[in-house]
């Protein structure tokens, strides 16, 4: 891939913490990644259907659809099915990441995710050679 915006690997973050997304999106941004943004589940599935992503990063808790019927509403829908999805939440009990995974997620972290490993992950599930 190019630093060209049209060969960046797309990535939507899914986060209803404004803070969070910024805070993910500017990582990703800054690695070279195009970004787009889903306050919620539903915003997120709406926006796999409208538009190609290479990877998901998608919070558990938020409001109208949770991040676990998210993913697998996504991996339901054609359009959603391939992209690796990283689940990322304040969530740490026994079985929160075998939950996850039973959705249909590739990886499950706790929050903070750090911005290297964020950005290391994101580059290694789209095999994206991303502008620096």
């Amino acid at each position: 891939m190019t630093s060209d915006t049209a060969t960046r690997a797309r990535v939507l973050v899914v986060d209803d913490a404004a803070t969070v997304r910024l805070y993910h999106t500017s990582l990703l941004s800054d690695a070279g990644f195009e970004v787009e943004e889903a306050v919620n589940g539903l915003e997120a599935v709406e926006a796999a259907l409208s538009t190609e992503f290479d990877l998901f990063i998608v919070d558990v808790n938020m409001p109208k659809m949770d991040g676990y019927t998210c993913v697998e509403t996504l991996r339901s829908e054609t359009v959603g099915s391939a992209a690796p999805v990283v689940m990322i939440s304040t969530e740490d009990r026994p079985g929160d990441a075998d939950r996850a995974y039973q959705a249909g997620a590739n990886l499950y972290l706790v929050k903070p995710a750090t911005g290297d490993r964020l950005v290391r992950l994101a580059r290694m599930l789209t095999a994206a050679e991303v502008a620096t």
